[in-house]
């Protein structure tokens, strides 16, 4: 942990507090602080989970200290520092974080993003490269469909992390009674989606359809 008397680059700010999911009003606050702290886990536990988890639980004793924000660079994203508190998270915090926090919320990011001449809108994660495991992109409808991708992210990215299972373009995956997901490759010209890591691209489609393929 080391700690400077000066703002955070703007830049990376910007990149993790803009696509973030929380007032705006917070947001400016950590916008406009003038001090920051870097966490970097230096312990034996090789899970990225769990290294995860530790730098969480000093984030939300932090937070008793007047931090305002944790932001993960690699993720795209960043939280109130007050969601890692051990009275809100509750007395089983560790396993909560380990096993309860949906990924896409801060370990793994979850954007969304217009592209101009493209309608509708992209939602895609950031940073499940750390786990070994590829980013998932959706072209969806519109924002209204972004709690539907977050789910289908976090739990399909929460799957592999467990089952140590591997996915790759022309998979299948159920994820709805009926509903199944495909994967393809970004094309060409989706070069937005492209890096750090692996993108792969969900399409959704029905049974019917699946059987079709």
């Amino acid at each position: 942990m080391v700690g400077f008397k000066t703002p955070y680059h703007q830049e990376s700010i910007e990149q993790c507090v803009a696509p973030a999911h929380y007032s705006q009003e917070v947001k400016e606050q950590v916008r406009a602080t003038s001090a920051n702290i870097i966490l970097y886990y230096k312990g034996y536990d090789t899970s990225p989970l769990e290294q995860y988890v530790a730098l969480a639980v000093v984030a939300g004793a932090l937070s008793n200290m007047g931090a305002v924000a944790v932001l993960n660079e690699s993720a795209h994203t960043s939280l109130p520092a007050g969601v890692f508190k051990s009275q809100e998270l509750g007395k089983h915090s560790l396993e909560m974080l380990r096993e309860g926090f949906p990924l896409t919320s801060l370990f793994c990011g979850f954007v969304k993003y217009e592209v101009e001449d493209i309608e509708g809108v992209w939602m895609r994660t950031y940073g499940a490269d750390c786990f070994g495991l590829p980013d998932f992109a959706a072209h969806a409808q519109g924002h209204h469909e972004g709690q539907k991708y977050s789910d289908i992210f976090n739990n399909v990215l929460r799957y592999l992390l467990e089952s140590g299972a591997e996915m790759a373009a022309g998979h299948t995956m159920q994820v709805g009674k009926t509903t199944f997901m495909k994967l393809r490759d970004p094309l060409d010209d989706e070069y937005y989606l492209q890096g750090p890591g692996t993108t792969l691209v969900v399409e959704l489609i029905e049974e019917d359809e699946c059987n079709a393929h």
